[in-house]
């Protein structure tokens, strides 16, 4: 096996998201998975805990980011703008044109199976939590930092769902900024 090849972690997610696709999420094992990257389950087992983590990789390092922007946003930002701007980088960092085709088939393996989903819930969950704790540093009481990091996750979903399909010609943060308008103009009715 090719163990000295470069970027073993990335070598892994593509194979496990190819046999995903071509076997589904249930019927694909690590063995598998190690064997299209070229690479041993212990490999694998060094940059996953299990094939599940495979589809949540960076998730910790967008949720620092999202974090740190909103707790370093100016101060007379309004709150729900603060959590925007996390967004908004979140996108300029994580969720760029050529990561587009590979968001959108790891959406697609999460879609199709309960565990995943339930997992993604989990994570979005726990991503809301720390916006509404950065908020909370801030200086915003509750319930408005709650409130807001919700609204934000629904804003984060709403723009991640565009951005993905394949009709889209829009950027993740624009698509967070036109979300954000919208529901401020329907709230504003």
């Amino acid at each position: 096996m090719a163990r000295w090849e470069p970027d073993a972690r990335g070598r892994l997610v593509q194979a496990a998201l190819a046999l995903y696709g071509e076997n589904g999420y249930e019927n694909t094992t690590v063995a598998e998975i190690a064997q299209r990257a070229g690479l041993t389950e212990r490999t694998f087992f060094r940059h996953f805990a299990d094939k599940r983590e495979v589809l949540f990789d960076g998730g910790s390092a967008l949720q620092e980011l999202i974090v740190s922007v909103v707790a370093d946003a100016p101060d007379p930002l309004a709150p729900i703008d603060a959590a925007a701007a996390g967004l908004e980088a979140a996108g300029e960092q994580f969720f760029v044109p050529e990561r587009r085709d590979f968001a959108g088939q790891r959406q697609a393996v999460i879609a199709s199976n309960p565990e995943l989903q339930e997992r993604e819930l989990t994570k979005l969950a726990a991503l809301s939590t720390a916006i509404a704790d950065a908020l909370r540093r801030r200086g915003v009481e509750d319930p408005a930092a709650t409130l807001t990091a919700e609204v934000a996750i629904a804003v984060f979903r709403t723009a991640f769902e565009r951005w993905i399909d394949e009709t889209n010609r829009y950027g993740f943060p624009e698509l967070v900024r036109d979300s954000l308008d919208q529901l401020k103009a329907l709230t504003a009715a």
